[in-house]
């Protein structure tokens, strides 16, 4: 198919509802780009080919997106009979047994799961570089990080392999990789999607999954798909009166956009970052929607502190696990060796403290929540900076609070809105002097991914950003 790459997902599933090519032809195509191009990027690091093949011969569920091939992030993804490693030597050997619910809606979907691409340990880096698969390029930027934890699944899709990907989120982890590789990326609501592992929650509530595309469409639709409580969540979310992708056909309202280009715990923000996310407030407005430039009453210096001390505990427990399953084996060759210092200061932190980590990012929720009830958008830069070099920001080292502290420094934007559970999305507006992608980031109150979507869609039509792949 030499038309492959200039179709999103949604182009694609109407192509096989028609007739016009068949599942199997698709995935061959697939096959073909990620035998081509996976050499040099490194984004898809367990195939599953045969596996694809076969679900397509035994008849693919009538789903709106039936036939299209689909890559899963190896982060809290179980595929029955797929390695589930999350980027970790400690977990090569694990191989889940079932599919987690999110694998059964988006096979339900019609989707032909055919990989599974690179993440850095855990989730825990804005680069992917893992020591057990190594790193994956940027087809967007060469030289520079893809971006982390979902930097296979945005080089796959940056380079079309796939229209679209799977791709999680603890505090940027869609957002990251989307602005990085000039793609759009959603990160839902908390509740609104299930993560991947039968997991109710991680990281004290900051994680949840969806998807990096090309479309705005393409994301309203798996959204659709991959949407509703699983019985026994801890979490609840507004239902949407009706579907993404038909809400995003519905007229853009008279929305009232605060631009705030300012790190909220006064991180250092690169002009051109400021500068993409002015570009397009001035978009927005031509779109006829009102923009005030602002600086939110958000406490960015406890919220910091808070994710130090959640991330620090969760990875401390991540480690002991691994560490208790291999008995035989010095942990220092199963974990990394910032994870490794991340479980050492994990283990300096007590109940109280965590217990106060979590009632900061609750009063940071109604303080984000009080910029809500003012305005319907909050617009800003997505990251700190463009695309850094690849390996900048390397796990190799032990010194946690130095790690954790220039982490947080390239992501003065996104936890935010995994602290306070709402929605926020990265969409590719901006570009630096060099040409790489710029990402600028919207947010909504919880429940409102209805009108992240509106006004994602609007801009696209506005600005086109699939011409510049």
């Amino acid at each position: 198919m030499d038309s492959y790459t200039d179709f999103d997902a949604i182009g694609l599933a109407a192509l096989v509802s028609t007739g016009q090519v068949s599942p199997s032809e698709l995935l061959d195509t697939a096959i073909e780009r990620i035998e081509t191009l996976n050499p040099e990027l490194n984004a898809v690091v367990t195939p599953l080919f045969d596996a694809a093949r076969a679900n397509i011969a035994a008849g693919l569920p009538d789903g709106p997106l039936r036939g299209v091939p689909y890559l899963v992030k190896d982060l809290n993804m179980w595929i029955a009979g797929a390695p589930a490693t999350n980027g970790s030597r400690g977990l090569r050997d694990f191989v889940p047994a079932n599919d987690s619910e999110l694998v059964s809606r988006l096979r339900r979907a019609g989707l032909v799961l055919s990989g599974k691409c690179n993440t850095p340990e855990f989730g825990l880096n804005v680069c992917t570089s893992p020591m057990l698969f190594g790193p994956t390029q940027n087809p967007a930027a060469p030289g520079r990080s893809a971006g982390g934890s979902s930097g296979g699944s945005a080089a796959a899709v940056a380079a079309s392999m796939v229209p679209a990907a799977h791709a999680t989120d603890s505090a940027g982890s869609i957002r990251i990789p989307a602005s990085n590789c000039g793609l759009f990326g959603l990160k839902p609501s908390r509740a609104r999607v299930p993560l991947g592992n039968g997991m109710a929650e991680g990281v004290g509530g900051l994680s949840t999954g969806h998807a990096v595309t090309h479309s705005v469409r393409d994301s309203a639709l798996l959204l659709d798909m991959a949407t509703g409580p699983v019985a026994g969540d801890p979490y609840a979310v507004i239902t949407p009166k009706i579907p993404y992708l038909q809400s995003i056909e519905t007229r853009l309202p008279e929305l009232k956009i605060a631009l705030c280009t300012s790190g909220f715990a006064g991180e250092a923000i690169d002009p051109q970052c400021a500068a993409a996310a002015i570009q397009a407030a001035k978009l927005c407005e031509t779109l006829g929607c009102k923009i005030e430039h602002i600086k939110p009453d958000i406490d960015g210096h406890a919220l910091r502190e808070a994710l130090k001390v959640l991330f620090a505990g969760n990875i401390d427990l991540l480690v002991r696990s691994i560490d208790s399953a291999n008995p035989d084996r010095a942990i220092d060759d199963l974990v990394e060796p910032i994870s490794l210092a991340a479980s050492h200061a994990g283990r300096n932190i007590d109940a109280a403290r965590y217990v106060q980590a979590i009632a900061v990012i609750q009063s940071i929720a109604r303080q984000l929540g009080a910029v809500f009830e003012r305005y319907d958008v909050l617009l800003t830069p997505t990251l700190a900076n463009p695309p850094l070099p690849l390996g900048e920001l390397s796990m190799a080292g032990s010194d946690w609070d130095a790690y954790i502290t220039r982490m947080l420094d390239e992501i003065a934007f996104t936890p935010l809105y995994n602290a306070t559970g709402a929605p926020a999305a990265s969409v590719p507006l901006g570009r630096s002097r060099e040409g790489w992608p710029i990402g600028v980031q919207i947010g909504a109150a919880l429940g409102r991914e209805d009108t992240l979507l509106q006004l994602a869609r609007a801009l696209e039509l506005a600005a086109p950003w699939h011409t510049r792949r």
